[in-house]
């Protein structure tokens, strides 16, 4: 502990409020810039700041001499933040009951998280009208797309079973997928 401090600290001990507000004096900054980096609001930090410094009066008779003030200071200061985020809470609301404002309320409403009947009818005529493109592709097309996406097979796969060089099996799944943005335009939704 500094040769100031040490000597201030003993003052403060037997109740010298003016060794006690040198103490205030020399480390307000510090402590400030401590409890600021944990909050982020400089007048949480203040406030925090001098809770901090009547924490430190009123329990200054069980500092232990030994270590460093400043270091004991900083522990009450990072505590009283603790403390203060736990204090803190976050307004919830209910999500069954009205929201009520000055002059108006909201009721939240939800989606319900599966999928209804509505949404079944799409995908399968959504299916349909894709079967139903593929099936009008040209035959080398067709293939190749059906073994790509239906069939789940890699290009190279392709390849192999069409006895095909892999650049043609590449350029006629790409030829069949803009022939079938083609004509599925418009009809998808």
């Amino acid at each position: 502990m500094k040769k100031d401090d040490v000597e201030l600290v003993k003052k403060a001990k037997k109740g010298d409020r003016q060794a006690y507000n040198k103490l205030i004096v020399q480390y307000k900054d510090a402590v400030y810039s401590v409890v600021y980096r944990m909050v982020h609001n400089k007048q949480e930090a203040e406030d925090l700041t001098q809770e901090t410094f009547i924490k430190a009066y009123k329990s200054i008779t069980s500092f232990n001499e030994a270590y460093a003030f400043s270091t004991w200071l900083f522990k009450i200061a990072t505590n009283s933040c603790i403390d203060h985020f736990r204090k803190r809470k976050l307004k919830t609301y209910s999500m069954d009951e009205t929201i009520r404002y000055k002059d108006d309320e909201i009721r939240h409403e939800y989606a319900d998280p599966e999928p209804g009947v509505e949404h079944h009818l799409e995908s399968s005529e959504r299916a349909r009208l894709i079967r139903q493109a593929i099936e009008r592709l040209p035959e080398k097309y067709r293939i190749v797309i059906e073994m790509r996406h239906q069939q789940e097979q890699s290009y190279e796969e392709i390849a192999d079973s069409l006895s095909l060089p892999l650049g043609t099996v590449k350029a006629r799944i790409f030829r069949a997928r803009e022939m079938l943005n083609k004509s599925l335009k418009g009809k998808l939704f």
